[in-house]
């Protein structure tokens, strides 16, 4: 039997064990759901259901913020990526964390005070409201699917490695049950259930890592020296493990692989849909300012301390094992967790139990979240503003995003089921790129260039979208390598894994080329209204 065959046996199948760990999963779904419910008979209106009432202050916001941002992708992927290739692998952790300043710097105020619900407000304040909230609503969507794919391929992993199960339709049907839970949480809670929800899994998310990082460090008497050498030392790969270069540095291409990573990850948070939604729970401006300074802060701590998971993995099991157990990294905190407490111990199932029951939240909380934002924009934009013509009342929007929900639950659970074998932050990275190509220039656009049109947003949001959706589609993440979503065929002609380098740059430049070929007449005085919004608060929701 191979060392990643004893790990799933002492993991998942060993009867003294499995009734802990279905336990502990059974009690975090139970208490979510028990918040989600609370939550959901206080939601009363419209507000409620998008916003949370804006009643939650600059901490619980930040937490949940917090909650929404650090994923499958963070906890799983990039501990995973490390574990296999070192110093290249923690290079998702600068990118994700760096990404921050942005979202600070530019977006997470203006945005407050120019908003009510979802992006689709500020771009139609001084657009024409259909064609716009029309692109917004669509590029929501898809940017909130592809990051669902990274979340629902983590649940599979994750569930398959503790029960043992080793079957396609078993991994598929968790992937469907994780679906369920998530159009439950969104359809009853809304964003009041959803906020909450998040706050406990930062906290669960924040205690278990800081626990694995202690133990680890405990292990190596807390000296970083020691547990780099021996995570290069095991790797088999030597001092290379600890230098850049081991995945991103062996080709040409796979350097521009590499800055189109960077772009992606750096400018991709100031896109997402399901973050930029979290700027309206809070009651003003000041308090969207100090909630990112609060996310900054707990996303920053958990960031560092991937270093002691990804190089601990590295450090104390095989690469072998690793791999065998998940091509792509993806349960190498879940081993890790086992391995640090013994593997043929009680202690490593309690220890594997808790932070995978911690894992399995963090997914929870942010399909969610995710699946908010889409229905959330697909109620207000498409629904209320663009078919009904702003005639819809605020309780036929939320039956609407609630049908919504079912369906985007739906498409996720088929898209999550072929990507299983994908590397989750390399996933997530996808839906930066998407998001930054898309969404971002016509933000940045709307709320800093007077100019701007509403060709210019339709021409950077769809441009941008079907550059980035396109390149993907035809790159090795889809077909064309082993660990491709169809690795039986090639029609791979974009070199890349990555599309940011070329429909990041392409998205900005629609929308300035769509601008300057309009034949449209901005509105100087709305862009002077806009300005004096997104600035002051004054007139903000």
């Amino acid at each position: 039997m191979s060392p990643a065959q004893q790990t799933l046996l002492a993991a998942g199948e060993a009867s003294e064990h499995r009734p802990l760990i279905i336990s502990l999963f059974a009690v975090f779904v139970l208490a979510t759901l028990v918040i989600t419910v609370w939550a959901g008979r206080q939601t009363k209106d419209a507000a409620d259901f998008y916003a949370g009432g804006r009643q939650f202050s600059a901490f619980q916001n930040g937490l949940a913020v917090s909650g929404d941002y650090m994923s499958a992708a963070s906890f799983l992927g990039i501990a995973g990526a490390i574990a296999l290739f070192g110093y290249d692998g923690f290079l998702y952790s600068i990118g994700f964390l760096v990404a921050w300043l942005v979202a600070l710097l530019l977006v997470a105020e203006p945005l407050r005070n120019s908003g009510r619900y979802t992006m689709g407000d500020v771009l139609a304040y001084r657009m024409r409201q259909r064609p716009v909230r029309t692109a917004a609503g669509t590029s929501t969507i898809v940017v909130s699917i592809f990051y669902l794919l990274a979340q629902m391929a983590g649940a599979g992993v994750l569930v398959s490695l503790l029960l043992g199960i080793t079957s396609d339709a078993g991994k598929i049907l968790i992937v469907a049950l994780v679906g369920i839970l998530m159009i439950v949480y969104v359809s009853i809670g809304g964003m009041k259930g959803t906020t909450w929800v998040q706050m406990v899994k930062a906290v669960l998310l924040i205690g278990g890592t800081l626990l694995i990082t202690f133990l680890v460090l405990l292990k190596f008497d807390f000296n970083i020296s020691d547990l780099l050498g021996r995570a290069a030392e095991n790797s088999g790969k030597g001092a290379a493990f600890l230098e850049p270069g081991l995945q991103y540095g062996a080709t040409g291409t796979s350097k521009l692989d590499f800055i189109s990573l960077g772009i992606a990850l750096v400018l991709g948070t100031a896109g997402l849909p399901h973050i930029l939604i979290r700027f309206y729970t809070v009651p003003n401006a000041k308090a969207a300012r100090k909630s990112v300074n609060w996310a900054i802060g707990i996303i920053g701590a958990f960031y560092l301390m991937t270093i002691a998971l990804g190089f601990g993995a590295a450090a104390l099991i095989s690469q072998d094992e690793i791999i065998e157990s998940n091509p792509s990294g993806n349960t190498a905190a879940p081993l890790l967790a086992l391995h640090i407490g013994g593997v043929d111990s009680a202690w490593g199932a309690i220890l594997l139990a808790t932070i995978s029951a911690v894992a399995f939240a963090t997914i929870l909380a942010v399909v969610a979240g995710l699946t908010l934002a889409s229905s959330s924009s697909f109620a207000h934009d498409i629904y209320a503003n663009v078919i009904r013509k702003g005639e819809a009342t605020g309780a036929e929007e939320v039956r609407a995003a609630r049908w919504a929900t079912v369906f985007i639950g739906i498409v996720s659970i088929a898209l999550g089921a072929l990507a299983r074998d994908l590397n989750v932050a390399g996933l997530v990275a996808l839906a930066f790129a998407v998001a930054a190509s898309a969404n971002l220039p016509t933000i940045l656009y709307s709320l800093f260039w007077k100019r701007f049109t509403t060709q210019g947003a339709l021409w950077s949001i769809y441009g941008g979208l079907i550059v980035a959706v396109g390149l993907v589609l035809f790159s090795p993440v889809v077909s064309g390598d082993p660990k491709a979503m169809f690795p039986d065929v090639d029609f791979a002609w974009f070199p890349l894994k990555n599309p940011g380098l070329i429909s990041i740059p392409f998205g900005f430049l629609m929308g300035w080329l769509g601008t300057v070929l309009s034949k449209e007449e901005p509105d100087a005085a709305k862009y002077a209204e806009l300005e004096v919004r997104s600035l002051t608060g004054t007139g903000a929701h």
